[in-house]
């Protein structure tokens, strides 16, 4: 609640006031935009690409091993070979021998398999390769992209970051000056019109942003600043174009001050 109870027309110069800084605000994060959200979303894309790129080198390195383990095996055949040929040599009767035989014949096949499965194998790591190569200059480009948009966000906030929290400040000030229920009702229609605009100046017999001519009458009243109107139409706080000037151009000080 405010220290002292302010006249209508104290409050709606405040009122006003606080729209003025809030929708400097609402200027300062238009400017950025969709940055930081790009940002995030790009960041996010990189990070997934690079588990991606983890992933891809991983399955290559099994496949080398398992190229490794048949080449390895097919070494194991051939001096498997060699000992079962020899053997061969000393046999007794015509069942060792065919028994032996049929050993050879094993491993050779197991050795074809073997050869059959790195044929295969090599056949994946080249198209794993592939795969990386393409994923890497995806990678390359989409972080040089990154690069790029945080420059140009951290550009942006260097230059408006400390007028924002400076403005946030005068905001949380003018607010504690205006009692919870009015601050409860701006805050209510800014939420609900177009462009954060909860208090207007009258403009052409019609309220700020409106096509709806306000009658005589109610713009006598709002001139003579003895109580708060809202636009029947939007909802809006309405002020008369007299003090809307002169708090526009007391407050262009302060904001450049700020700055």
């Amino acid at each position: 609640m405010a220290s002292k109870e302010l006249t209508v027309e104290e409050k709606l110069r405040a009122l006003y006031d606080l729209q003025l800084i809030d929708s400097r605000i609402d200027e300062i994060k238009n400017v950025r935009g969709e940055l930081p959200l790009e940002v995030e979303d790009l960041e996010d894309e990189v990070a997934g690409m690079n588990t991606r790129m983890e992933k891809l080198n991983s399955d290559l390195e099994v496949i080398q091993d398992d190229i490794k383990a048949k080449k390895n095996a097919i070494e194991v055949s051939k001096e498997l070979m060699k000992k079962y040929t020899a053997q061969q040599d000393n046999v007794r009767n015509n069942r060792e021998y065919n028994a032996l035989s049929k050993e050879v014949e094993f491993q050779e096949l197991e050795i074809q398999l073997a050869e059959k499965h790195i044929k295969e194998y090599t056949v994946q790591i080249a198209h794993k390769k592939e795969i990386i190569e393409q994923t890497k200059e995806r990678l390359t480009a989409r972080q040089d992209h990154l690069k790029h948009k945080q420059s140009e966000l951290n550009e942006i906030l260097s230059e408006t970051e400390k007028e924002e929290q400076a403005l946030l400040k005068e905001s949380g000030k003018f607010e504690k000056q205006i009692e919870e229920r009015l601050v409860k009702a701006y805050k209510r229609i800014r939420t609900n019109v177009k462009n954060g605009l909860a208090v207007v100046a009258v403009e052409r017999g019609a309220s700020g942003g409106s096509f709806f001519t306000i009658p005589p009458q109610v713009q006598m009243e709002i001139a003579g600043r003895k109580k708060i109107i809202t636009d029947e139409h939007s909802g809006r706080i309405l002020v008369d174009p007299e003090l809307a000037g002169e708090e526009v151009e007391k407050m262009d000080k302060v904001f450049a001050k700020l700055k």
